[in-house]
């Protein structure tokens, strides 16, 4: 078995791999195989080598994948396909793409078996409305059953760093801080105020009203705002950003990485970025709206949830959500 591997198809972004980690390591571990690949976007895919539980990653962009689309009496396959030789090293295959019993999942099962015996398990990425388990154990759940294990998926990992950062990505983060004139030895709190989702965005002005408190406090502060952010706010309102705190932008995600490993707290919506900085294990606060926290908190030995579900959430700023959230970070 330990010579066998497993991939997993995830065609989702950062957040979406992040919570396939547990799942990863249940594959690993239940079945004793000696490696787990993800095939998916390396933009998100690519940290997860050498810092988790992922030992490979393959792009999902060049594998054509969406001949699997195709309804199964059209499709077709000759020797030395490339699609063949894309899964010749699986023992087993999960994959997020496609539906169970569709066209692309025969499609799949043959492909494989073209070059040898192996498992395939589809998995539904959405879970349904009435869930009420943490997405973590929704998807183990959901493979224990189909591979035959027991019915009792693990609980979601909480206890530990999903992500473990290397002494690089910290070297990386310091020189970071440093070009800003911010000190990596000094207590350091993470803000990023962006997500992928507009209704998930708490309002900005909560954020600006947070970071001058903490600054307020002797605390030190920097912004993160990804390209979701830069392009969504106006100029006047990252003006204001800058001209409370140091702001980085146009990272990329190891220098992410490398910025959080420095924070002491992170602070953010519920974004793949707050799921990224639980998973390393920071003390994140994720601050959720309209989602879910029973189903869609992040995962990581550090997690402090603060819902606000008032009608304004991502429309106008709460004085009153911001003391309750500042009182939140200082009892945790």
């Amino acid at each position: 078995m330990k010579a066998q591997r497993a991939v997993i198809l995830q065609p989702g972004a950062i957040g979406d791999c992040i919570l396939t980690l547990p799942l990863a390591e249940f594959i690993k571990k239940s079945l004793g195989l000696g490696g787990v690949d993800v095939i998916g976007h390396t933009e998100y895919t690519g940290i997860l080598p050498g810092r988790t539980c992922v030992d490979g990653v393959r792009c999902i962009d060049s594998m054509d994948l969406h001949r699997l689309f195709v309804t199964t009496k059209d499709f077709d396959l000759k020797d030395g396909d490339s699609l063949i030789s894309a899964f010749s090293d699986y023992a087993w295959i999960t994959t997020f793409l496609g539906e169970p019993d569709s066209d692309f999942e025969q499609n799949l099962i043959f492909t494989a078996n073209c070059s040898h015996s192996a498992e395939v398990v589809t998995l539904l990425m959405k879970p349904p409305e009435d869930c009420s388990e943490h997405l973590t154990q929704f998807y183990t759940r959901q493979f224990a059953e189909q591979a035959g294990l027991s019915p009792e998926a693990p609980q979601a990992a909480a206890g530990s760093a999903l992500i473990k950062a290397t002494e690089a990505d910290s070297g990386k983060g310091k020189q970071l801080l440093r070009e800003i004139e911010t000190d990596p030895a000094q207590y350091l709190v993470v803000i990023h105020p962006g997500s992928g989702g507009l209704h998930k965005c708490w309002h900005p002005d909560n954020y600006l009203a947070v970071a001058k408190k903490l600054l307020s406090q002797g605390l030190q502060v920097v912004f993160l705002l990804g390209p979701a952010e830069t392009d969504r706010f106006s100029d006047e309102k990252l003006r204001s950003i800058i001209n409370v705190a140091p702001c980085l932008t146009e990272l990329t995600l190891v220098q992410v990485v490398g910025l959080l490993s420095c924070a002491n707290v992170f602070i953010g919506n519920d974004s793949g970025i707050t799921h990224l900085a639980a998973a390393l294990g920071i003390k994140t606060l994720a601050v959720f709206g309209p989602t879910d926290p029973t189903v869609y908190r992040p995962i990581g030995p550090a997690v402090e949830v603060f819902g606000d579900n008032a009608a304004n959430f991502a429309a106008e700023p709460s004085s009153d959500s911001q003391n309750r959230l500042l009182q939140l970070l200082r009892a945790s």
